[in-house]
């Protein structure tokens, strides 16, 4: 497990951080909510996330859709943000020997004032076609439920990107029409009391 194959580190502000991760476990994956220090440590590389985050980083990270640009973004959100958890998480496979980071998935800031969280995610290549895309998703969305003000959660993606289509209607979530931009299309999920 992640946790109990922690590495000990001489770097007491590194040691810091490791500790204060918020975490979420699902059936096969640990969940490690973003931070501005892991940001920064995924823009120095994959040996230093790797470092930090105690797991094999593939050779291909990032995902697809989470470039610098991506990240650059993710990092000012984390500085100016006042609740963690509303951006993304990494995605760590668990495993005997030690985790290897699959992919991300998280939300793309606070829910709005209608109580609608929007929620994206990527897996490294050659993690694809597991269920893990799914089963994180499943996790964040009931993390996402735990929290009062949020109604629903909504995801947006290409028509023609069957897989992730594929991911949300595993979850629950039902075609809503045309996204936020041209070309793309909204799904969602509301809140189980709500149905």
């Amino acid at each position: 497990m992640w946790r109990r194959n922690a590495k000990k580190t001489a770097d007491p502000a590194e040691a810091r951080v490791k500790t204060a991760l918020r975490v979420l476990e699902s059936n096969r994956m640990i969940l490690v909510a973003a931070n501005a220090d892991l940001v920064r440590a995924d823009l120095r590389g994959v040996d230093s996330l790797g470092e930090m985050l105690d797991a094999r980083v593939p050779e291909n990270w990032p995902p697809e859709l989470y470039d610098r640009e991506a990240m650059e973004y993710a990092l000012r959100m984390l500085q100016e943000a006042t609740a963690p958890g509303w951006s993304f998480w990494y995605l760590l496979l668990q495993s005997e020997e030690q985790a290897s980071v699959v992919g991300i998935c998280g939300f793309k800031g606070r829910p709005d004032a209608m109580g609608s969280a929007e929620i994206s995610y990527s897996i490294v290549s050659q993690f694809r076609n597991q269920g893990l895309a799914s089963e994180a998703v499943d996790r964040l969305v009931r993390w996402a439920f735990s929290h009062q003000t949020v109604l629903e959660v909504s995801a947006e993606t290409l028509p023609h990107l069957q897989s992730s289509i594929r991911v949300m209607k595993k979850n629950g979530f039902e075609y809503c029409g045309a996204g936020s931009e041209r070309g793309v299309v909204r799904y969602a999920v509301q809140r189980p009391d709500r149905r």
